[in-house]
């Protein structure tokens, strides 16, 4: 027996979840007291800090208007943002009522709509509830995950566009000050949406439970819906958002940088809001929704395996709660390691920044593992089954602690070489930057050999993160394993939100006319957020690699495949065509981008050439123009990527059965990552090559400046190339290996029943 009670289990998981929410809360208010208004003349200063001297006052040009302008400029960009999540909310909201309907349609006809209780899958002597409440349940779960997911992208973009202009404000006092007002906001987005996540997936549990009882096996099957839900919403956010924030980047970085030679953020661009409103709804709301619907899968995969394992077959309420025990664990950890870049440590230089980012990585993960070796005594009794594959395989607390402490170690590996191929520190990167001498193709060619190598080191360590975890506990160890790399979600999430919320703090800052000393401050925030924002995509793809292959399991698992043959026909045409859905998707949503950018080009053109003084800075630019065209180009274009990836699995299983299915499944896993990898890092050092001649720290860096030079410009040629592969299609291939999986997942009882009608036929 374990050693903590279920009334115990009972009540840490929700105090673990209100703790997160109320620490978030608690961040935002501390926010929230950096003022939107001029402080009056001689206005004295508090003892907390809010008020220390500007350096505009110390060098005489403090402007009563600088911050009306700001607040002017932080209205536009969270109406733009606002606007654009509303509009997308309404088309999803359509599909969600479809899909629905579908997966009510589809699991309710696998008993033919019987409300009989019928054998339970696995234990034939039991009674499991019928077919139809399974598929009512399911529907729900479906609905609640989509709702979570909605609003955690929501309320991360309004947290952002709440905290951008109070960064640009904060960076007047020291670089110290808009860190943390930066690094605070991100972290109320990181904790709400942890916490959220945990509190809404335990309630519902909960709530079922007193309509399933004692059949667990159906309890936790329909609690995968939540996953489904969360990772549908994921995907139109992601393409959405990225579409949108890079149809405008691309736009306004042509135009602006290298026909018109002026900054970037300039308020002359027309291009200029809708660029800042993307990194909001690219960045933060896509992102959000994207890393809760990881949480939400592993979670379900890892509750679907235990239910059939010992864990389920005993009614052991707290080995059952394992991973949300895991996650609850990982919000403490995670608020201890906030408040080492909060209020233990203060932020005195600009070279302070990026090693005080990566100590959170590194401080949570090592504090996590002694969570995990907690959580592990305390939860699990020393020996228990697991179910793998028709057998049950016997495994000890402490190699479960092996294999969720090995899933968390392999992210923080993939994290770092993200980091050494992304980062302009270090010399893959000034490599890049060093080809720009001979032109924009040497560039290219440099970035995309740096791509497909940075691909080498992160799946060994997802190779042997498998391999050990598969060993020690089947499938569940690799679950188990996905939901220890997302257990610092709240850190993770964090640290990613820093860099929107630092860019737009950029951007604001430059088109309020401020010093060139601020400018300089909110560029440093900017380029360590880019470094971690790269680190951040890394943890994401990585993650989703691991939550696939355990939905893939489970999926395996429930549609009753014994062995998945790679030598049958049936098989080798899903791995074929599988292999190839990456690059189909990317296909979609580079054109997409590529074709919403031109319009921008056009139109911010267009403007330029007639509209008069505009280039003077006597005439004002049409910003709501550019916004509209980047919100309706991106909405859409998501509609056909998204249909690609939520069809696909219903088509092949209808029609070719689950033999061809988990072959797709498994074709698009293997490909898909490693595309997903190679696109995201060689976006972010095509970017980073840029900035390093932007920034000119180094003699090898100003050898190949300035601003404006033969050099420069064809890093901009580089770094526009890269957008949409490092915010659009990279970050959404890993939505669409989880989402087929867990998609097949929820859908397996009817595969297996119904599946396979033209084999059947022929």
């Amino acid at each position: 027996m374990a050693i903590l009670s279920e009334v115990a289990t009972e009540v840490l998981i929700p105090i673990a979840a209100i703790v997160g929410i109320v620490f978030s809360i608690s961040q935002w208010v501390i926010v929230a007291r950096v003022k939107l208004a001029p402080s009056p003349p001689g206005a004295s200063r508090s003892k907390d800090g809010y008020g220390d001297s500007l350096i505009e006052e110390e060098e005489g040009i403090n402007d009563p208007n600088v911050v009306a302008k700001c607040a002017e400029i932080q209205t536009a960009i969270a109406e733009g943002a606002t606007s654009f999540l509303f509009t997308e909310y309404q088309y999803v909201g359509v599909f969600m009522s479809i899909f629905a309907v579908v997966i009510f349609l589809f699991l309710g006809s696998v008993e033919g709509f019987s409300t009989k209780t019928h054998p339970c899958t696995y234990s034939k002597d039991r009674e499991c509830k019928p077919a139809l409440f399974n598929a009512l349940f399911s529907t729900v779960s479906f609905l609640l995950g989509a709702i979570t997911s909605v609003v955690s992208g929501y309320l991360g973009m309004k947290i952002a566009t709440y905290a951008n202009t109070r960064t640009t404000l904060e960076a007047r006092k020291g670089v110290g000050k808009a860190f943390i007002t930066a690094f605070r906001s991100g972290s109320v987005m990181g904790f709400l949406l942890a916490s959220n996540g945990l509190l809404v997936l335990y309630i519902t549990i909960n709530l079922f439970k007193l309509y399933y009882g004692d059949d667990w096996e159906g309890l936790f099957e329909s609690i995968t819906g939540y996953g489904l839900g969360g990772s549908s919403m994921a995907l139109f956010g992601r393409v959405g958002g990225g579409i949108y924030t890079k149809a405008a980047d691309v736009g306004a970085d042509l135009v602006g940088k290298v026909e018109r030679n002026i900054p970037e953020d300039d308020p002359r661009n027309p291009a200029v809001i809708a660029d800042n409103v993307g990194d909001n709804v690219g960045d933060i709301a896509g992102m959000g929704s994207d890393l809760f619907g990881s949480y939400a899968e592993s979670s379900c995969a890892a509750l679907v395996v235990a239910s059939i394992s010992s864990f389920g077959v005993n009614h052991d309420f707290t080995g059952m709660c394992y991973p949300l025990l895991i996650s609850s664990m990982g919000i403490i950890v995670c608020l201890i390691t906030t408040l080492f870049a909060t209020d233990f440590f203060e932020i005195k230089a600009v070279k302070e920044i990026e090693p005080a980012l990566k100590k959170q990585l590194i401080i949570s993960t090592a504090l996590m593992t002694v969570g995990i070796a907690l959580i592990s005594w305390l939860a699990l009794p020393y020996k228990f089954t697991i179910f793998n594959f028709g057998e049950q395989k016997e495994v000890t607390n402490w190699g479960l602690f092996l294999c969720v402490s090995i899933g968390l170690w392999a992210g923080l590996i993939i994290g770092y070489v993200t980091e050494y191929y992304t980062s302009n520190a270090y010399s893959p990167v000034q490599d890049v930057a060093d080809a720009c001498r001979t032109g924009a193709a040497t560039n290219v060619i440099f970035g995309l050999a740096l791509g497909y190598k940075s691909v080498i080191i992160p799946i060994f360590a997802i190779s042997i993160g498998i391999y050990v975890s598969f060993t020690i506990a089947a499938m569940y160890g690799i679950a188990v394993a996905a939901l220890g790399m997302l257990s610092t979600i709240a850190t993770g999430l964090s640290i990613d939100a820093y860099g929107p919320i630092s860019d737009n703090a950029g951007g604001i800052a430059e088109m309020a006319g401020m010093s060139h000393r601020i400018r300089e401050r909110t560029d440093a925030l900017d380029a360590a957020g880019n470094t971690t924002a790269a680190i951040g995509k890394g943890f994401a793809i990585g993650s989703a690699a691991l939550v696939s292959l355990a939905l893939f399991g489970a999926f395996v698992s429930r549609a009753g495949v014994k062995v998945v043959d790679v030598l049958s026909p049936k098989v080798i045409i899903g791995l074929v065509v599988g292999a190839m859905l990456p690059y189909w998707f990317s296909a979609m949503t580079m054109k997409s981008v590529g074709s919403a950018a031109l319009k921008m080009v056009e139109e911010v053109r267009r403007q330029f050439n007639t509209i008069p003084g505009l280039m003077e800075g006597t005439g004002k630019p049409d910003y709501a123009n550019c916004v509209k065209i980047s919100t309706d180009a991106s909405i859409k274009q998501m509609i056909p990527p998204g249909a690609l990836v939520m069809l696909t699995p219903l088509i092949v299983g209808t029609f070719f059965g689950v033999q061809t299915l988990s072959g797709v499944l498994a074709g698009a896993l293997v490909s898909g990552v490693q595309v997903a990898i190679s696109a995201s890092n060689t976006g972010g050092a095509w970017d980073n090559a840029k900035k390093y001649i932007e920034a000119g720290a180094s003699e090898h860096a100003r050898s190949l400046g300035p601003k404006g030079s033969d050099c420069h410009k064809a890093a901009v040629i580089g770094d526009t190339i890269g957008d949409p592969l490092k915010d659009t299609s990279g970050p959404s291939l890993n939505i669409l290996i989880k989402l087929m999986a867990v998609e097949s997942l929820v859908f397996a009882p009817f595969f297996a029943t119904h599946g396979g009608l033209l084999f059947k036929l022929f």
